[in-house]
């Protein structure tokens, strides 16, 4: 019989998260964060994270707040739901915002979490996604150190390339992709401010390999195709036009 991992993966994610180093990774994507959602309006934002503790959309000017819990905890408000990402209990077309806090890293179907936030999201619709990077010094260590693993290294480390094709089978578009947390993830609080210029350096040197992205995208409107840029411009030639003889003109000619 198989076991599903699924749920001590998350658990360990949420404990992970509490620890210095995630809570300083956590304080970066909310800063991410906040740069998307005080631009995006409506009536319902639906937050799927893995910790309901973490309050990621507190910047958002939408009143309708839901957040989906995978178990009952004590401390869940009134806005909390119990449910699984893979089967969301809302009606098609109905939310304005969905957020995902690594709900693709940490799940055994990561594709049908992000059909599930497409099915529920309306039309114009957007979607926020977080997850690791592993264009990164964060995804280097997951791929290359042996033994035992941190909860962060668990993770599906989904690159931007994989994540675009698959929004786009389901009509989603992407807006803008953020980038930051740019320190490997040294578990020792000494060895982060020993190399804490490494930050600025990599804002400006390497600003698409920061340790997690936020991409956000629109669901597209039915009949409606984004418009795209050519890489090569259409040049557009006039051709001659022959203008009309004036009353004179045709009176010389007769």
């Amino acid at each position: 019989m198989k076991i599903n991992s699924e749920p001590l993966a998350t658990q360990s994610i949420q404990e992970w998260f509490n620890t210095e180093l995630g809570q300083e990774l956590l304080a970066a994507q909310k800063r991410a964060i906040n740069r998307l959602l005080p631009n995006l309006f409506g009536y319902y934002l639906v937050e799927i994270a893995v910790n309901t503790d973490m309050a990621l959309s507190t910047e958002s000017l939408i009143s309708h707040k839901i957040i989906v819990s995978r178990e009952y905890k004590l401390g869940l408000t009134d806005q909390a739901i119990l449910c699984e990402p893979t089967e969301l209990p809302f009606v098609e077309n109905s939310v304005d915002v969905v957020l995902l806090h690594h709900s693709l890293d940490f799940t055994d179907n990561p594709h049908q979490v992000l059909r599930e936030a497409n099915r529920i999201l309306r039309p114009g619709g957007y979607l926020i996604i977080v997850g690791f990077n592993p264009a990164s010094w964060w995804g280097i260590r997951k791929y290359c150190r042996r033994g035992i693993k941190a909860a962060w290294q668990r993770g599906q480390f989904i690159s931007q390339g994989r994540l675009v094709d698959w929004m786009s089978l389901l009509g989603l578009t992407q807006l803008r992709c953020l980038t930051d947390y740019y320190l490997p993830p040294f578990v020792s609080i000494k060895w982060r401010r020993r190399f804490a210029k490494i930050q600025a350096y990599g804002r400006r040197s390497m600003p698409k390999n920061g340790a997690f992205s936020v991409t956000l995208a629109r669901k597209d409107i039915e009949g409606i195709s984004p418009v795209k840029r050519l890489l090569f411009p259409r040049k557009f030639y006039t051709m001659p036009v022959r203008k009309p003889a004036t009353r004179e003109q045709i009176r010389e000619r007769s």
